[in-house]
C-alpha cells in the first residue's frame, strides 16, 4: 500500500498483477487487525472469559433440568455454545468497521490506490482468528467438566471447517449492519437484534421437540440448528441427517449474498 505523497500512486511492475496487490493489502490490513485487537483488554477478556462463562453456567443451571436423551448435557450443549459464541463474536466486525468509519480512517484509506475490500477482508480475518481461539478455550473448559466427545479425526476436520464458513458467514453479515448503522451503540443493538433469536430460538440448548408449534418451526428452519445439529453430531455421535448439506449451504448462501453487499456499500460510501 502507498503511504505518502500528494498524489497516491502505485508503481506496479508489470509482473505482478492485481491478484498480487489484492493479496498483500488484505494481509497488511488483517494484520493491522490482529494488532488491534492484541492490544485491547476489553476484546482480550471476552475472547477468555465469555465462553468459560457461558459454558459452565449454562452446563450447571440447565443441565439437570434438560431431558436430551442418551446424550449428557455437557456434550449436547458444547456445540450449541461454540456456534452461539461464534456467531456473537462475529458482530466484533461490525464495531470494529464502524469505530473506522467514524474515526475517519476510511476516507484515508479510500484515497489509497489499495485493494477496496482489504479494510473489510482485515477486519473478517481477525475476528475470525479472535474467535477459533474463543473455540478452542471452550471446548478446553468443556473437557474439564465432562465433555465426552466420539469424534473421529475427520469428524473434528468437518466441525472445524464448518465453524470457520459459519463464522466467516456470520462476520460478513455483521459487516453489513456495521455499514448501514448509524452508530457503534446502533451496531451493537442490531446485532444483538439478529443474532439472539437465531442462537437461542435453536437447537443450541435445548431439543426443538420442546417448542411450541411456530417457534418449532421457526428453530428447525433455521441456520443456526442446522449448524449446530451437523457439529453435534459429528463431535457425539447424535444423528447428522440432513443438517449438514443444509448447514454449508446456510453458510455459503449467506456469503454469496453479504460479501458483495457489503462490498457495494464499502466502496459506494454510507457514513
Amino acid at each position: 500500500m502507498a503511504h505518502s505523497g500528494a498524489t497516491p500512486t502505485r508503481m506496479v511492475p508489470e509482473s505482478r498483477n492485481k491478484v498480487y496487490w489484492a493479496l498483500s493489502d488484505s494481509v497488511t490490513l488483517s494484520k493491522r487487525s490482529i494488532k488491534h485487537i492484541s492490544r485491547n483488554i476489553d476484546q482480550l477478556l471476552s475472547a477468555v472469559i465469555q465462553p468459560i462463562m457461558f459454558m459452565v453456567l449454562f452446563a450447571f443451571i440447565f443441565g439437570g433440568a434438560i431431558d436430551t436423551g442418551g446424550t449428557s448435557y455437557v456434550n449436547f450443549l458444547t456445540a450449541g455454545i461454540l456456534v452461539q459464541t461464534a456467531a456473537f463474536g462475529a458482530t466484533t466486525t461490525a464495531v470494529s468497521l464502524k469505530v473506522d468509519l467514524q474515526r475517519g480512517i476510511v476516507d484515508r484509506f479510500r484515497s489509497l490506490p489499495m485493494f477496496s475490500p482489504a479494510l473489510l477482508i482485515g477486519h473478517v480475518t481477525a475476528d475470525l482468528a479472535r474467535n477459533m481461539v474463543s473455540a478452542v478455550i471452550m471446548v478446553a473448559v468443556a473437557f474439564v467438566i465432562g465433555f465426552r466427545p466420539t469424534a473421529s479425526l475427520i469428524e473434528w476436520a468437518l466441525v472445524i471447517a464448518l465453524l470457520l464458513v459459519f463464522t466467516m458467514a456470520f462476520s460478513w453479515l455483521s459487516a453489513v449492519a456495521g455499514l448501514l448503522a448509524s452508530s457503534v451503540e446502533a451496531v451493537q443493538w442490531l446485532s444483538f437484534f439478529v443474532i439472539f433469536p437465531l442462537t437461542f430460538a435453536s437447537s443450541a440448548y435445548v431439543p426443538t421437540e420442546t417448542m411450541p408449534g411456530i417457534l418449532r418451526w421457526f428453530a428447525e428452519n433455521q441456520p443456526v440448528t442446522h449448524v449446530v445439529n451437523a457439529m453435534r453430531g459429528w463431535m457425539v455421535g447424535t444423528p447428522v441427517g440432513d443438517h449438514a448439506w443444509l448447514a454449508f449451504l446456510w453458510c455459503f448462501g449467506i456469503l454469496a449474498v453479504s460479501i458483495p453487499v457489503t462490498t457495494w456499500l464499502f466502496r459506494h460510501g454510507t457514513d
